[in-house]
């Protein structure tokens, strides 16, 4: 077993082995990270994965071309691999159906295998998630451009707190040699090449087809976020009939880490009543 707490367990999964964290006992619930460089799962579900493995059988991979999971050459970089990865971790591992929770890339890729497996899905939890088109924040373009230093780290992970004293020099030190680990930046490179405005609209799901999802979804977004805009969260509020908004004040990208106990209850709350 590896000393990082990063690399977990190993599966096939199509062409290539994912790297995931399965903790807990109950009915299932699928993480999938967002998409900053050198991210992993443990990296963005870290404070939250103990709280509901109190309650459920917790499921986090890294998505193709992140983290831990094997990296294949010429493997392309699209909303339908990276769904048909998720589907192919499920059939793995033998869940038919599971919650799911998508942040910020995460989010678009949890509505996209909700419109295509619907039956795969119980309920969804979107924080400050992409999914629909929305004009690329300044925010995001940096994240998506980072070229690795501590420095462009440093300001990177400014731009996603909301509270800079979350950020210190340690921590941004820590993400940097996790974004230059081998083949890490090669593959986040080439995911969101310049210009990024065509990479929200990829992430994006046709709007008339978002109005079709069926399933319980809570949105949950910061308010002052400025990687993703809260008017995303907004609008998928809008088009799916069966949700609820919580938006949270002095927040910005990391609502699971600047407000995290709320975080971890109010979505434990929302997966218990599919009990009652």
């Amino acid at each position: 077993m590896s000393s990082n707490p990063e690399i977990a367990n190993s599966i096939q999964t199509g062409a290539f082995k994912t790297n995931y964290h399965d903790v807990g006992e109950g009915s299932p619930v699928f993480m999938i990270h967002g998409s900053g460089p050198g991210v992993t799962a443990w990296a963005n579900w870290r404070l939250v994965i103990p709280a509901l493995a109190e309650n459920h059988r917790v499921i986090a991979p890294d998505m193709a071309g992140f983290g831990f999971t094997e990296r294949v050459d010429d493997y392309e970089y699209s909303m339908e691999n990276w769904v048909q990865h998720a589907i192919d971790l499920m059939d793995a591992l033998e869940i038919e159906k599971a919650h799911l929770v998508g942040n910020s890339f995460g989010g678009g890729l949890a509505i996209a295998l909700a419109i295509k497996h619907p039956e795969r899905v119980n309920r969804l939890v979107l924080m400050g998630a992409a999914g629909v088109d929305f004009e690329l924040t300044q925010g995001l373009d940096e994240v998506w451009g980072y070229e690795p230093s501590v420095a462009n780290m440093r300001k990177m992970m400014d731009l996603f707190a909301y509270d800079r004293s979350l950020v210190s020099d340690e921590l941004a030190e820590l993400r940097y040699k996790a974004s230059i680990q081998p083949g890490f930046q090669e593959s986040f490179s080439q995911m969101f090449p310049a210009p990024r405005q065509r990479w929200v609209e990829a992430l994006a799901s046709d709007p008339e087809e978002i109005k079709k999802i069926q399933h319980e979804t809570l949105m949950v977004h910061g308010r002052e976020d400025l990687v993703v805009p809260p008017i995303t969260s907004k609008t998928l509020f809008e088009l799916i009939p069966n949700s609820q908004l919580h938006m949270f004040g002095c927040c910005g990208h990391w609502t699971q880490i600047e407000h995290n106990a709320r975080f971890n209850e109010l979505v434990l709350d929302f997966f218990a009543e599919d009990n009652q």
